[in-house]
């Protein structure tokens, strides 16, 4: 398989302020239906990305992600986006998603012996002077597959930014098939501290407490095209948007979660009436939520389900298609029928909204896309702007 990879370097903007690249790769839902698995793995796994569950058990640290980051819907094996990092010293190299959904850190191990391992890049801790093992076991169980590992600590940079003593997991086993297909090698968290397992300080919390950055926020800006895209750290970069920050407070402090009003389309409210929350999550690819909100919304676009459970649209018919318009903080947020469709150049054109088995409305890449996304921790607030 091919994955388009942005070749630029990371710089720093000012002092405080770096800009890390991301990569835009192929979602696992074109990889599987080329390779011809899709519909396999949508007869075990249908369009459920759940809630994530979170337990803490003395010397064995245990995340459950239920259902999510798992679905060939909204969640990560579809993430497009992709950046480097790297840990140890000297440094190993590592593609990871930046996940604002999650809040640990993990890579493969070189003593994980699972295909899935074996088709990444693995961190041998024998060959880091820095590495520091803690006895720790971590386990994070997905829908459609699972990590276990141990727990390390290290030195993880990314881009300019030097992150010491930093605890990740180490996974020694990822059995399924599931993490094979995946371009990424591991993931790293940055949601709130209590997303994260006991005793684990996320990486984002760690540059912060160390000042490594000019102000406690990261912003995030998703290009259409396959390069362009960026996370930065420390700072907001005016060149990635227009018109003004819409700011919106965090109405939960594990998850980038806010307060959405309502989801109009041709001027009726036809998903979270009287009122619903939401995630800003750049770790799922799509939008999700309840399925008789998503039901409405492929209804009111004229989107239809396939046998393989996916919902298409006619091609021709994109340009003639509604806004599908996202209501926060009494500020509607148009989403284009380009936006959330996307072409399947074997077959007709694709919906990007799925179902989710909870009341949260994941706002994932599709959303991103459209609006310049700033996750303040200072003020526990998501900034919402117009993307170029």
């Amino acid at each position: 398989m091919q994955f388009l990879v942005l070749l630029c370097a990371a710089s720093a903007l000012s002092q405080g302020v770096t800009k890390l690249p991301l990569e835009r790769g192929k979602k696992l839902r074109e990889v599987l239906r080329e390779k011809g698995l899709l519909h396999r793995f949508f007869q075990r796994h249908r369009y459920d990305i759940g809630t994530k569950f979170l337990h803490a058990f003395p010397n064995k640290l245990q995340v459950w992600f239920h259902a999510l980051k798992a679905t060939l819907a909204p969640a990560a094996p579809q993430m497009e986006y992709y950046g480097t990092i790297s840990i140890g010293t000297p440094p190993q190299d590592f593609t990871v998603v930046f996940d604002t959904g999650s809040s640990n850190l993990w890579v493969p191990s070189i003593s994980c012996t699972s295909l899935a391992c074996q088709n990444h890049q693995m961190f041998n801790p024998s060959q880091s002077s820095t590495y520091k093992s803690t006895g720790q076991n971590l386990s994070i169980h997905y829908g459609t597959g699972d990590m276990e590992g141990i727990v390390g600590s290290d030195t993880v940079t990314v881009a300019s930014l030097v992150d010491t003593n930093q605890l990740f997991g180490l996974s020694t086993t990822e059995p399924g098939q599931f993490f094979v297909h995946v371009k990424f090698d591991g993931i790293l968290g940055l949601g709130y501290p209590n997303l994260a397992a006991d005793g684990i300080t996320p990486v984002f919390d760690n540059m912060v407490n160390a000042s490594l950055l000019k102000e406690n926020l990261f912003s995030v800006y998703l290009s259409r095209e396959t390069t362009g895209s960026v996370v930065i750290f420390g700072g907001i970069d005016e060149s990635y948007f227009t018109g003004s920050i819409n700011w919106v407070s965090v109405s939960y402090q594990g998850y980038w979660q806010i307060s959405m009003d309502s989801i109009i389309v041709n001027s009726q409210v036809i998903a979270c009436s009287g009122g619903c929350q939401a995630v800003v999550d750049t770790g799922t690819s799509l939008v999700a939520g309840p399925p008789s909100g998503i039901s409405n919304i492929q209804s009111a676009v004229g989107a239809r389900q396939d046998t393989h459970g996916e919902y298409n649209v006619n091609c021709s018919s994109i340009s003639a298609m509604p806004d599908v318009i996202f209501v926060i903080d009494g500020v509607q947020y148009p989403v284009s029928a380009l936006a959330y469709t996307e072409q399947n150049n074997k077959g007709p054109c694709i919906s990007s909204f799925q179902n989710t088995s909870g009341d949260l409305w994941i706002l994932g890449d599709v959303f991103i896309r459209v609006y310049y996304s700033i996750f303040d921790r200072a003020n526990n607030r998501v900034g919402l702007a117009k993307a170029i």
